[in-house]
């Protein structure tokens, strides 16, 4: 959306027809304005049912059916006067690096995780491999990467300590490698800025030192309501807003005063999870907004916030952080959460699971120092009395809850400065467009 809003080219986005559907309930070619949604067929096209389909089927066809509907839509534009001069692909997708090499159009790689975790990947396939493997059973054991801060390996990426070939997530460690091999190669064969990272340049100059081998831009935060002249009339919601009037609420509590909690789209919390966390933010003593989808409202849990508390299925997270009354933000600490957080400038309590997760939430505690993680036990289970400790911690009203909001205010002037006109960002992303019209 930002692309089209600063350019005269056509922007065309396409994705799975189980995500377009989402987002328009059709299959068909949709048209707006100067962007153009064509959905692919990655052969699932009522969308991967975690409960039936079997991953490792998914993963080995994906990028054989992706390829193949890929190039059909190449063509099929080019046969429409509208030829492709540019494909920008995401995470996991090098089979479209594959084919735009074989069309002779330049390629670009999105990255909608932080210059952090793609610096920590691109070292691990580039000579670390060995010693994280060697590693892999000890969380506490401490990785020095080029430029980063000392790593443990419990806030690596989880899939680097997968040594299972049979593991669930084997093959999203092997569609990664495969995807730093077409970066290699891309890399070696053109002066095109080859990845461009949804985050900004004062938030991880050290990520981006760490990778000075490749071509890299900054142009984030990416999120509409930030810029002028963006595109409108496409919701970025997986799910439909809970009917509740959450908003109402939210507007007769004191400022700075709520809890927001949310675990993204993908989480599942258990049930022993979820009953610590009731017991934990009621002992906190503060109102809270918890989002909790209706596929993870386990049975025998009472999901009522009384009096200081209410529950939803869905709500506009955005519109939510940038309220006044919110204080904290309880998160799992995926990518697009802790980046709307930051923009927000609100603190943030992390809980990760997985993924790129830890990592996130070793940046926010320790280099950015707009937040705290929560501790779990041996099982992994964050306790009531440690949420509340957190909450206190960033909500309170010592020296460090002082110093925590501060940072969170501080990085959110920062992030507004880097989309503003001639700020980092709007800079980047401009060099970006010069170069491949």
């Amino acid at each position: 959306m930002r692309l089209a809003s600063l350019t005269a080219t056509t922007v065309t986005i396409s994705t799975a027809i189980s995500g377009h559907r989402k987002m328009f309930n059709t299959d068909q070619e949709v048209h707006d304005d100067k962007l153009i949604y064509i959905p692919f067929s990655d052969g699932y096209d009522n969308g991967f049912k975690s409960d039936t389909d079997d991953p490792k089927l998914y993963m080995s066809t994906f990028k054989q059916n992706c390829h193949k509907t890929l190039t059909t839509i190449v063509h099929s534009l080019a046969q429409l006067g509208r030829p492709v001069t540019c494909i920008v692909y995401a995470f996991l997708m090098s089979w479209a690096a594959d084919v735009a090499r074989e069309h002779n159009i330049p390629s670009v790689f999105f990255w909608n995780q932080p210059a952090t975790v793609f610096s920590i990947y691109y070292h691990y396939f580039h000579g670390y491999k060995s010693l994280i493997m060697a590693h892999a059973n000890d969380p506490e054991f401490t990785i020095h990467l080029p430029e980063l801060p000392p790593l443990k390996i419990r806030e690596l990426p989880t899939f680097l300590t997968v040594t299972d070939p049979g593991h669930l997530h084997f093959p999203i460690l092997t569609s990664l490698c495969e995807g730093f091999e077409a970066l290699d190669i891309e890399a070696r064969a053109s002066t095109l800025p080859k990845v461009l990272f949804n985050s900004f340049n004062a938030l991880e100059t050290f990520a981006l030192a760490s990778v000075n081998q490749m071509r890299t831009l900054t142009v984030g935060p990416l999120m509409p309501f930030l810029f002028a002249g963006a595109v409108e009339g496409v919701s970025t919601d997986l799910f439909k807003n809970d009917e509740t009037d959450y908003m109402k609420w939210i507007d007769t509590k004191r400022e700075g005063s709520v809890v927001y909690v949310s675990f993204g789209s993908l989480a599942v919390m258990k049930k022993v999870q979820m009953k610590e966390m009731i017991k934990g933010l009621k002992e906190s003593g503060r109102p809270f907004l918890w989002v909790v989808r209706k596929d993870n409202r386990e049975e025998g849990v009472l999901l009522e916030g009384g009096e200081e508390g209410i529950v939803v299925q869905w709500c506009s997270q955005l519109k939510v952080l940038s309220h006044r009354a919110v204080g904290c933000f309880v998160t799992h600490c995926g990518w697009n959460s802790t980046l709307e957080s930051l923009v927000c400038g609100k603190p943030m309590v992390g809980v990760p699971q997985w993924s790129d997760q830890g990592t996130n939430a070793k940046l926010l505690e320790d280099v950015w120092g707009s937040g705290v993680t929560g501790k779990v036990d041996e099982e992994g289970l964050l306790k009531g009395e440690e949420l509340k400790r957190c909450l206190e911690l960033v909500m309170g009203e010592g020296e460090e809850s002082m110093r925590i909001r501060r940072a969170a205010k501080l990085w959110k002037d920062k992030a507004l400065d880097a989309v503003k006109e001639k700020g980092s960002s709007d800079v980047n992303l401009k060099a970006f467009l010069m170069s491949i019209n």
